[in-house]
This record gives C-alpha cells, sequence and structure tokens, in this order.
C-alpha cells in the first residue's frame, strides 16, 4: 500500500474515529487541553503562549467538577446550561475575583509571547503564521459544515468503497480504525470485478440519491435567498440526453474522416 493509500486511510480513520464525539468532556479553550502538537521548522506551536481564559471559563473551569458531582445524571449540554446561568446570576463582587485573575494573566501572557517571538527565526515565524492560516481555514471550514447540517443539505454519494467499508467495518478485523480500514483495504483490493459489482451499483444508486435530493435542496435554498449555497453549472453534473450522444459520435465520425482525408492527401503528394 503506497503513501497516497496510507494517508487516505488515516484521513477516512480520523472521521470514523470522530463520530463518537468527545464523551462529554469538556474542552476549555486556550487552556491547551485536547490541542494537537504540530512542528513546524524545528518548533512545536504548542510551545507558544496559550492565550489566558476568559473569566467565565476560569469559573467553568473551576466549578465544572462540583456541578458534575451534585449532578451525576445530568447531560454534559444540561450542565453547562446549569453552570452558565450560575454564571449570570454570580454578584459583581464574586465576579470580580476571576476578572481581575484574567488581567493578571494577560500581562503575564503578552511577556511571554514577546520573548516566544523574539526567539524565533524568519522561517519558523513564517512557518507558525501559515500553521494559524490552517487553523483558521479548518475552523471556517467546520463552521460552514455546522450551518449546512443545520440548513439540512444532503449527504455527499458514497463511492463503491465507502459502501464496503460501511458494510464491512464492525466485523472487520483490527484493534484501531486505522488498523480495520487496512484490513478492509486489502480485503477490497483482492475482490474479482464481480465481487465488486453490487457495491458500484450501491454507490451509483447514491448517486442518484444524491443529485435528487440537491435538486430538491437548492430550490429551497433559493427560495430562503440562500443563492451563495446553490452549485455552479460547472459542478452539476450533466445529463446525456440521446441528441447530445448522437452530436458526439457524428462529431468524432467526422474527425476520422478528416483525419483519413489528410493522410489519403498526404500519401497523393
Amino acid at each position: 500500500m503506497g503513501p497516497s493509500s496510507a494517508c487516505a486511510l488515516s484521513s477516512l480513520a480520523g472521521r470514523v474515529g470522530r463520530r463518537g464525539g468527545n464523551g462529554g468532556a469538556v474542552v476549555y479553550r486556550g487552556s491547551g487541553i485536547g490541542s494537537a502538537k504540530c512542528l513546524c521548522s524545528g518548533i512545536s506551536s504548542d510551545e507558544r503562549p496559550k492565550r489566558p481564559l476568559t473569566a467565565y471559563f476560569r469559573f467553568l473551569k473551576e466549578n465544572f467538577p462540583g456541578f458534575r458531582q451534585k449532578n451525576p445524571e445530568m447531560s454534559s449540554v444540561d450542565l453547562m446550561r446549569k453552570i452558565a446561568g450560575a454564571w449570570k446570576v454570580l454578584p459583581v463582587s464574586q465576579k470580580h475575583v476571576y476578572v481581575e485573575a484574567t488581567k493578571t494573566d494577560w500581562k503575564r501572557y503578552e511577556k511571554q509571547l514577546a520573548t516566544y517571538k523574539a526567539q524565533l527565526t524568519p522561517a519558523q515565524a513564517e512557518a507558525l503564521r501559515e500553521e494559524k492560516r490552517r487553523q483558521q481555514a479548518r475552523k471556517r471550514l467546520s463552521k460552514t459544515r455546522k450551518e449546512l447540517a443545520l440548513l439540512g443539505k444532503p449527504k455527499r454519494p458514497r463511492n463503491a468503497f465507502n459502501v464496503f467499508v460501511a458494510e464491512h467495518f464492525k466485523e472487520s478485523e483490527g484493534i484501531t480504525p486505522v488498523g480495520k480500514l487496512k484490513q478492509l483495504f486489502d480485503a477490497w483490493q483482492k475482490l474479482s470485478d464481480s465481487q465488486k459489482q453490487p457495491y458500484k451499483q450501491l454507490a451509483e444508486d447514491d448517486k442518484v440519491r444524491y443529485e435528487n435530493e440537491m435538486t430538491l435542496w437548492e430550490t429551497k435554498m433559493l427560495e430562503l435567498g440562500r443563492d451563495d449555497l446553490i452549485r455552479s453549472k460547472k459542478q452539476k453534473p450533466k445529463k446525456k440526453t440521446v441528441e447530445t450522444v448522437k452530436q458526439a459520435e457524428t462529431a468524432k465520425a467526422s474527425s476520422r474522416e478528416d483525419k483519413a482525408q489528410l493522410q489519403l492527401e498526404k500519401s497523393e503528394e
């Protein structure tokens, strides 16, 4: 299996692994919890000083364990709402403690950030800027996907291999998602064309489903004034009618005749 296949499997495994969510865990913004390491030109973005928590997130981080202990049956979403409600009614004098702690941390952060930037080479600084641009692009993509999900955009069609994976993933050998996908990839490669045909047919059916659902969805988006979500003409697959097929065949035949005539003229010369 080549590098490109391994990358594709890793990407697909990541999507499979994310289906279960984070198991109700709370990730605090700016705390570095759950952040991914990225090495850029010999320096890690994790070495960059972490932005201080806001006053509210300080309150959340400090009080979440206590709220969880008192409300073990409550879901994480409801628990977060309960804590947000407690923050709203918290007296100003008590909120002031968290606000002042954030201000102090910001002063420390600015000094540490200045020191951190001063030690970077131009190449390292550019690499980290590029990493920041990628992170922002991922955030924008995530936001767009959430919006499209809320608007009910149809899921893209699956290819034959995706259909095969969906059908056999649970029963496949392998401990990790990547291991399972590798085993399925190898099994798929060993299938004959006749064995792959049912999956190819299901994939074709899924394309038809997708196009029909997209047509209805785009009509709804136009009614909502969301022209920006409509596919361009280049993206929409062109339906081959009998007339267009005949025109294509005529053009090919004409081209062959022209080539034959040209060769005849050259031979006569």
